[in-house]
């Protein structure tokens, strides 16, 4: 008698839900049953819906929502059904996705938002559906992806994001899907440049079959407008190289009293890589990314003692035992990112350089009189530890108590630069 009462009394509560089976409920717009496989289905597909019915059983797992006029997803929307494993959504009108939509639905295996409007998507609610196997989310509006959108998706089979408005997508996008086999990315108006070189290099060597490659197009730039992603020419892209040189005080040219530590970076790629520079020493971290000082000489940045040329070079006046560290230079593009450094040191002894290795055995050194304008570093020596030594000249250091001639930054600024 009780599990009648039980039924009758979901019955007044649902309203238009009407009861299937063993207090089944279903929205009297949907129409629902139970598979052979046990799995209940509720189909209510071409029902001019509006939003997600009410009413819908706790226990259904496939549920069919497409073509109807459903334009807004709530937090709450599926909170009836945490069992769906199948949900189909195409050809709705669906522009608005609120975060929580889909983030607890743990057993959801199957997603499909194909043919809707969504130009902003929650990606963080994918990172609860790592059971998801087929994701749909063709003929959107969707203008970017975030990097990490699919990482958690490790049973992931196929993906489909064609016909969207991506111009790029980040490298690594689709890097940790061990599953993925099929991927559907053509008829989006890609900019190729160099940041999507990337994507040419995975699909040679990837076996995920790509859908319609041949579609994959380039809108921009001009000079490849119509051509295949796959098409990008190598000489187009190339990943930066770099160089780091030590520069001896200059010649003839009066500095401070002191030293002058001048290193200068080359760089080589293609596109032109930036020069950015990380100081680390015993008391600060500094990163630069860019120069600092203009072509008349003036400093954009006066309180940064460490001065940085557009030519790749950088000067540092009055170098001392607080400047010792480590210093990188970084070349960076669309491509890629290379990195140098060099670990300078700074001693007084008349043979510093014996000094420094008899603390540090492991270390080597290019130091004082014997390091020269245009001494190359090997790039990959930059994981090893390459010392520069200074020591300050006797005649520098017999005159620390008299007067010393100066000159201002300008002059030494200008120096560097015809110089360089």
């Amino acid at each position: 008698m009780r599990p009648l009462l039980c039924c009758l009394g979901l019955a007044v509560l649902l309203g238009p839900a009407v009861l299937l089976g063993p207090c089944l409920a279903c929205p009297s717009a949907c129409s629902c049953s139970t598979k052979k496989n046990g799995r209940l289905l509720a189909e209510c597909a071409y029902k001019d819906l509006q939003e997600v019915p009410e009413g819908l059983s706790s226990n259904v797992t496939i549920l069919t929502l497409s073509a109807n006029r459903i334009s807004w997803l709530g937090q709450g929307s599926f909170a009836e059904v945490p069992e769906v494993q199948s949900l189909w959504l195409g050809y709705n009108q669906i522009g608005v996705v609120e975060p929580g939509a889909f983030a607890l639905l743990s057993h959801l295996k199957n997603l499909d938002l194909s043919h809707n409007k969504i130009v902003d998507f929650p990606w963080q609610d994918l990172r609860n559906l790592s059971d998801l196997q087929i994701l749909k989310m063709n003929n959107n509006r969707l203008a970017g992806l975030p990097r990490d959108a699919f990482h958690s998706l490790k049973d992931l089979r196929s993906l489909w994001l064609n016909d969207n408005e991506l111009t790029t997508l980040a490298e690594g996008t689709f890097d940790n899907l061990p599953s993925l086999s099929q991927l559907q990315i053509f008829n989006n108006p890609f900019n190729c440049s160099c940041k999507v070189f990337w994507l040419k290099k995975w699909t040679e060597n990837t076996s995920v079959s790509i859908t319609k490659g041949g579609s994959t197009l380039c809108v921009a730039p001009g000079r490849l407008k119509g051509r295949a992603v796959t098409d990008i020419p190598d000489h187009h892209c190339v990943a930066p190289s770099v160089q780091l040189t030590y520069l001896s005080n200059l010649d003839n040219t009066v500095m401070y009293d002191g030293l002058t530590l001048t290193l200068h970076c080359s760089v080589a790629g293609s596109p032109p890589p930036e020069i950015r520079w990380k100081i680390q020493t015993s008391s600060r971290h500094v990163e630069i990314n860019g120069p600092n000082v203009a072509r008349d000489g003036n400093v954009k940045q006066s309180q940064e003692r460490f001065l940085v040329f557009k030519n790749g070079t950088m000067a540092i006046p009055n170098f001392s035992k607080e400047d010792e560290g480590i210093y990188t230079c970084l070349a960076v593009n669309d491509v890629g990112m290379r990195d140098v450094s060099v670990n300078v040191a700074l001693a007084g002894s008349e043979n510093p350089a014996e000094d420094l290795l008899q603390d540090d055995p492991q270390a080597s050194h290019l130091g004082g009189r014997s390091c020269y304008k245009g001494d190359e570093m090997d790039p990959s020596g930059a994981g090893e530890k390459l010392v520069i030594v200074y020591h300050m000249p006797r005649e520098s250091k017999s005159r620390a108590g008299g007067a010393v001639p100066q000159v201002h930054l300008g002059t030494l600024l200008l120096a560097l630069g015809i110089m360089l």
